[in-house]
């Protein structure tokens, strides 16, 4: 009942008409927005009363989101075949299972003067995002509407300032927006004060069948006006978890390309320069992990992008590649945890820098531990020094990262050690002194919940999530100051 992967790469191939913005149809519309928290794999479930159940017993609280090898041909073994049970979809319901380690003695952990500022998103929001725009707070976030009787999806913009949020602005809408828990729109200030904006966009029938899409303001957000696709292939194919990272004229793109999957091969990594037609597409490596987001920030010695690998034997480590004046760096791994798991966890790792220093902030359940790792690197991610491990046990992930002005790392996660999961948030000093976790809000551990997000403002530190509350069509983007 599981679609394998020789089903799947057939309808990669299925012809689909393209449609950029919108109008693929209504119907499949409805089916894609109907429920914002189901994946393609849960809705083809969904649709056939046998299928196998997204919360099998035994399931780690993490690895109900794992996505299924998408590549390989081969036909599971009976101990895999007993692990696909858990890589339904990359947006099953966790399992509200406790694990085996005790977080007892964590019991302690504080919570946070609540400093409260949410945006002025419509209830039913998902997807939230932050940035820095001309110095203050901006947020990013997709709200659902409905235009003449049909459902769509909208993407908004506003800007926090001394009076509280400026007027949410639509960057752009339409019937055929991909929204995604796990791969949300993103939004960058360029060094000459230009924004970048990116959402995906389906572009044929293809559950699988959406592209990247792009809008530039160059009014601080006032307006926006579209740019068109950002992959520059027309394959009915998977292209997401998008990383954006300014240069100074302009921005680059990195992102997770299934062009090549139509062939059966694994998804590939990319990277192109906004608005540059006449520049190529890098590929920067050709096996990564299908649904882990990506992340990218910008050094002194130029960009460097931190992602989910995949090996040969299926090890999904994280990796980084750097932009470097002789030109790309070949993937190195932040650090060999030997990850070995046949299907994606959709758990990807975050990278913030300053100067030449950077950190990188990951999950992993290497030797069937969950923990959450943060390392740091003085030479702008050509190396990093030994994983400082944050937390474990019962973890989530869903990690995010910001530097201080003192260079501190404030990492932000999900643990599940709770009857409710919750968001905490840790300070780590640059020379590995760990602070004490800090209870930022109780949150969900389904999928609706998404990725809290961290931001360096000014000095000021800030946190987004989505409050799923307990009617998911009443969930809120919340926002809090540190």
């Amino acid at each position: 009942d599981i679609v394998d992967n020789e089903q799947r790469r057939r309808r990669a191939v299925t012809p689909g008409r393209p449609s950029g913005w919108g109008g693929f149809g209504r119907a499949a519309a409805l089916t894609l927005l109907n429920d914002d928290t189901a994946s393609p794999a849960s809705r083809r479930l969904a649709a056939h009363p046998k299928a196998l159940p997204t919360r099998p017993a035994g399931l780690l609280p993490w690895a109900a989101g794992l996505r299924l090898d998408v590549s390989s041909r081969r036909r599971l073994p009976l101990p895999l075949l007993a692990l696909s049970l858990l890589v339904v979809s990359c947006q099953g319901e966790p399992a509200d299972l406790a694990e085996t380690t005790d977080r007892s003695e964590l019991e302690e952990t504080s919570a946070l003067a609540p400093a409260p500022i949410d945006p002025p998103a419509a209830p039913g929001a998902m997807a939230p995002n932050l940035a820095v725009v001309g110095e203050r707070l901006a947020a990013t976030w997709l709200e659902p509407i409905v235009v003449a009787g049909s459902p769509e999806h909208r993407l908004r913009f506003a800007r926090l300032g001394k009076a509280g949020w400026s007027e949410p602005v639509s960057i752009a809408q339409g019937p055929d927006f991909f929204a995604n828990w796990a791969d949300f729109p993103s939004l960058v200030e360029a060094g000459d004060g230009t924004l970048y904006a990116h959402w995906l966009a389906k572009t044929a029938e293809d559950t699988y069948a959406y592209s990247i899409f792009l809008a530039r303001s160059d009014d601080q957000g006032a307006s926006w006006r579209p740019l068109g696709q950002l992959n520059r292939d027309q394959t009915p194919t998977e292209h997401g978890f998008v990383a954006l990272v300014p240069e100074a004229d302009g921005a680059r793109a990195f992102w997770l390309d299934g062009r090549e999957m139509v062939d059966g091969a694994p998804m590939t990594l990319r990277s192109a320069r906004i608005e540059d037609p006449g520049g190529a597409e890098q590929l920067l490596d050709s096996r990564v992990c299908e649904c882990c987001a990506t992340d990218a920030a910008a050094t002194d010695e130029g960009p460097i992008l931190v992602y989910r690998d995949r090996s040969q034997d299926e090890v999904r480590d994280v990796s980084v590649v750097r932009g470097t004046a002789s030109g790309w760096t070949e993937p190195l791994a932040v650090h060999r945890d030997g990850w070995q798991i046949n299907g994606c966890p959709v758990n990807g790792p975050a990278v913030v820098a300053s100067e030449n220093r950077a950190a990188v902030a990951w999950f992993t359940a290497a030797g069937g531990v969950s923990r959450v790792h943060v390392a740091f690197s003085d030479d702008s991610g050509a190396s990093f020094g030994a994983p400082i491990v944050v937390d474990e046990g019962s973890v989530l992930g869903r990690v995010d990262l910001a530097l201080d002005a003192e260079g501190a790392a404030w990492m932000s996660w999900v643990s599940n050690r709770s009857e409710n999961a919750e968001i905490l948030v840790q300070r780590i000093s640059h020379e590995g002194a760990v602070g004490e976790p800090r209870l930022v809000a109780k949150t969900s551990a389904a999928r609706a919940s998404g990725f809290p997000i961290l931001q360096n403002v000014q000095g000021k530190m800030f946190i987004a999530w989505v409050d799923v509350g307990e009617d998911r069509s009443a969930s809120r983007i919340r926002v809090q100051e540190l």
